[in-house]
């Protein structure tokens, strides 16, 4: 994986700065474009795989919604988080504060594949 580094300052001292690893984005990858990657892989069409994942990505919002954490097997858990304004008397809680947010939990194997990831570093041009 291509990494650049970025220059960040510390918060508690402006003066200082250290440089850290980013990641180098190449692009999105389309549903589409994966289903026909995984196509290559399996006895299945592209667009089987590509109705399965549109279906499953239909299907995750309400799943989340209704309170169900969704366990993606060796993929990890997908769960819905909520953050609102706080109130002083339960009366005075107005649900338009809640804001919803989807929070990824990698399973063990997935950390443990993205610990093997090998990085590179980027250098700008001179």
């Amino acid at each position: 994986m291509k990494v650049k580094l970025i220059s960040k300052q510390n918060p508690m001292k402006r003066e200082e700065s250290k440089f850290y690893a980013n990641p180098v984005n190449i692009g999105r990858k389309s549903l589409s474009s994966i289903a026909t990657d995984m196509a290559g892989r399996s006895s299945l069409t592209r667009g089987d795989i590509e109705n399965v994942l549109s279906n499953f990505v239909d299907l995750l919002p309400g799943l989340l919604a209704d309170g169900f954490s969704v366990q993606l097997g060796r993929l990890g858990t997908m769960r819905l988080t909520l953050s609102s304004e706080g109130a002083e008397k339960p009366e005075k809680f107005h649900t338009d504060s809640i804001k919803p947010k989807v929070v990824f939990t990698p399973s063990v194997e997935m950390k443990e594949s993205m610990n093997r990831i090998s990085y590179t570093v980027e250098r700008e041009a001179k």
